[in-house]
């Protein structure tokens, strides 16, 4: 795990790589290079997170070497622009599957009038007595375990956790990520856990969060405004609210080859899919924030896409 974490922290460039780190995947590795693809099996099929983590003279290498050990049955997720056009050469069938979504720490400000609507929500959270602190891996989070039961019931006895393309709070490798909570009255009303992003958009993920459904308006974006003033203290670049499936797609996006069949199932989902992903509501939290770079994300699957694919990495999710 030591290992794949500094190839992360070296040659990622995907926002969203530290999720390649959690619980319940595999690595494969090729001795000939220094390097890790993430994956994880469902039925049949081997569902891969982002691209190679190597070094740029080696991906192609592992990607060759992966794709022959993980056989026809090779489906990859979350890829960047540059991932897929290198899968997209190695005869991959490749299409936008959403957009991630981040925020210049450098430029951004809550002045202005297009930002009136959210600074007041900010304030009313505050109004209520909103206090933010950062807990450390060895506190006691049963005030957490909590929240997450009553956010659960709250969705309904069908609904379940969502993984895989979602990150975690617990485990080894929370050290290396921050966790804020929001608590009115000394009760944990939200709170968001960050992951460490690493490449040309350094920074931090706004990964995981949760809050209690009766807890007061604008928590959310109170606890977040207070993180991105620590952490433009800290001298961060740049914060990434991630991978939102569903979103941002265009046709400017799709590479040479991709499938006009997925591209409309993409679209569909896009329009009518909110019972098994809420783009929706995802969407407009991340837009309030108006990001500054809009990052478009790819699945690629070995040969053709065949809906069985689509199933197992829906049940990957845990969205069905």
């Amino acid at each position: 795990m030591q290992s794949v974490f500094d190839t992360l922290a070296a040659h990622s460039d995907n926002p969203s790589s530290f999720l390649a780190l959690n619980s319940g995947n595999d690595y494969f590795r090729d001795e000939r290079f220094d390097g890790a693809c993430a994956y994880r099996r469902s039925g049949r099929y081997v569902l891969q997170f982002g691209g190679p983590f190597t070094a740029p003279e080696h991906r192609a290498r592992l990607l060759t070497s992966f794709a022959e050990h993980a056989g026809r049955r090779l489906v990859a997720v979350q890829l960047q622009r540059e991932d897929a056009e290198l899968y997209a050469r190695h005869g991959f069938t490749v299409n936008q599957i959403g957009a991630s979504y981040a925020v210049d720490l450098t430029r951004f400000t809550l002045r202005g009038s297009k930002f009136v609507r959210l600074r007041n929500k900010i304030s009313r959270a505050r109004r209520a007595g909103l206090e933010v602190a950062e807990l450390r891996p060895d506190d006691d989070l049963g005030e957490l375990d909590r929240l997450d039961d009553r956010w659960l019931r709250d969705k309904g006895r069908h609904v379940k956790e969502l993984r895989f393309l979602v990150g975690q709070r617990t485990g080894p490798l929370q050290e290396h990520r921050r966790l804020f909570v929001g608590r009115v009255d000394g009760q944990a009303v939200g709170y968001i856990n960050y992951s460490p992003v690493y490449g040309s958009r350094p920074g931090w993920l706004h990964d995981l969060s949760r809050r209690l459904p009766d807890a007061p308006p604008g928590v959310m974006e109170a606890l977040n405004a207070t993180v991105i003033e620590r952490f433009t203290e800290d001298g961060a670049g740049w914060l990434h609210f991630g991978f939102t499936p569903f979103t941002g797609l265009a046709d400017e996006h799709e590479l040479p080859g991709a499938s006009r069949t997925f591209t409309r199932f993409a679209r569909l989902l896009a329009e009518h899919g909110t019972a098994i992903y809420p783009a929706a509501s995802q969407l407009e939290y991340k837009e309030k924030w108006a990001p500054h770079a809009v990052l478009p994300e790819y699945l690629a699957f070995k040969g053709k896409p065949r809906l069985g694919a689509v199933w197992q990495l829906l049940r990957a999710t845990n969205a069905v």
